[in-house]
């Protein structure tokens, strides 16, 4: 559930660095939507038929949420972009996807029994990385073929 969001950041800081430019923001939350919800929802349904433990209708039934569910996260950081400023869209949707890594990944280390503070830092860390690299590498983008 997170890999989209932050594949969604990612994508959001890299145009906005390339071409400052709203509609190329809102093409790449849908293309980067529609994409990543069926790539991970195929790859839930492959996964439950290799188990050869689910019936047809619950594989589908998990094909189904993961696409929903997938789909419905990424379009959420639509809603900064309509409302606010680019610039300020792109910060709302980075504090956005920031908070829900935060609390998803609090939520797996308690369910695991682990320090939540370790999973926390190691997730936020690696999502800020993509977020810094993915602006840097718009901005080349934007200078080479701009």
């Amino acid at each position: 559930m997170t890999s989209g969001a932050i594949t969604t950041l990612g994508l959001m800081v890299g145009l906005h660095s390339g071409t400052h430019s709203r509609l190329a923001v809102i093409g790449g939350i849908l293309t980067i939507a529609i994409a990543d919800a069926f790539s991970d929802a195929l790859g839930i349904h492959v996964s439950e038929e290799a188990e050869h433990v689910h019936t047809e209708r619950e594989i589908w039934a998990s094909t189904i949420a993961t696409f929903i569910s997938k789909l419905f996260l990424a379009l959420t950081f639509m809603i900064p972009v309509f409302l606010f400023e680019l610039s300020t869209a792109i910060l709302v949707s980075v504090v956005w996807g920031l908070t829900m890594l935060t609390l998803i990944s609090w939520k797996i280390a308690r369910k695991q029994g682990n320090t939540p503070w370790k999973v926390i830092t190691e997730h936020v860390g690696i999502a800020m990385a993509v977020i810094v690299i993915t602006h840097y590498v718009g901005d080349w983008i934007g200078a080479t073929f701009g």
